[in-house]
């Protein structure tokens, strides 16, 4: 699967995410019952944010390699499965933010459930079948795995605690392996950020209160589990060009502010809080690596 893609996803979710929650200011709040012209408002951005981002990804990418009949590919062991969660980020975050839209057009909580989650697992659904008619790439199974993990995520926290405990974050730093394959892993920060596995992070952001119920504990710290790997200059790890690579996995421990649980009244920083609450809070970190090496971090992002 192509490096980029999660990200494009990324950057839709945001987008989709600005609209919605622009809509929510002007409105001052989500509408108290079911509001047809919101809904319809919804419901028309989301479909044509989706079809923009489909055309401008048939043009801007597939575009360039031939078509060809569709096929499946076995892709489970390239880049140490940081694509895969990369597919696990990006479902769960357009499924929250397709049932967050939906809250602020007062559609019933079953419904948001139903119809934000099928909009991020049918939208990468799409981008899949796309993929399995590219001679570049193909089908993916395990990435619709991903896929369905992610939405999974996110509908599974809706139907046992009516809100979402554990959060699915990303944070990002430079790597030196950037510089070493700029066409693959990107050339400067720009790309890096959404070309280069080496320095990329997701994380499970727990809340602590949610679950332990401590009187004057703050509500808005959560306790963070991150995955990240590096030493990777390609996706297959036997590749005979690039023998040298050192691959290794890495576990985090960390602490994360969960922002939409922090009390104000301004619809403003509601919108901001939303948007920036994809990405993990920098903390200090306790790194544990595939090596057996334990390492402390006094800043991790």
């Amino acid at each position: 699967m192509k490096s980029s893609l999660t990200h494009i996803i990324l950057l839709f979710c945001v987008s989709g995410s600005l609209f919605a929650q622009s809509k929510i200011n002007q409105f001052l709040k989500p509408s108290d019952s079911l509001n047809i012209s919101r809904r319809n408002t919804v419901l028309i951005s989301e479909v044509s944010l989706a079809t923009t981002a489909l055309i401008g990804l048939d043009q801007l990418w597939y575009a360039d390699y031939p078509r060809s009949k569709f096929k499946t590919i076995n892709d489970s062991g390239e880049w140490l499965q940081m694509d895969k969660l990369g597919h696990v980020f990006s479902s769960y975050q357009l499924s929250r933010i397709g049932a967050n839209t939906l809250n602020w057009a007062g559609v019933g909580k079953i419904n948001q459930i139903i119809y934000g989650s099928a909009l991020g697992l049918g939208f990468l659904t799409v981008v899949e079948v796309m993929d399995g008619f590219s001679e570049e790439w193909g089908f993916s199974w395990t990435d619709m795995a991903a896929n369905t993990l992610g939405t999974g995520l996110f509908v599974g926290q809706e139907l046992l605690w009516e809100e979402q405990r554990i959060l699915l974050k990303y944070s990002f730093h430079q790597t030196r392996y950037a510089k070493q394959r700029p066409d693959k892993l990107g050339g400067g920060l720009a790309e890096e950020f959404l070309k280069d596995y080496n320095g990329q992070t997701y994380w499970l952001s727990a809340n602590i209160n949610s679950f332990l119920k401590i009187d004057g504990f703050p509500n808005w710290l959560n306790l963070a589990f991150g995955y990240g790997a590096e030493g990777m200059l390609t996706g297959e790890p036997n590749d005979p060009f690039f023998i040298n690579q050192n691959r290794t996995r890495q576990y985090y421990l960390s602490l994360d502010i969960d922002l939409s649980r922090i009390k104000t009244k301004s619809h403003v920083l509601k919108t901001i809080f939303d948007v920036l609450n994809v990405i993990k809070v920098p903390f200090p970190a306790l790194e544990l690596n595939s090596k057996g090496r334990l390492k402390m971090h006094y800043f991790y992002y």
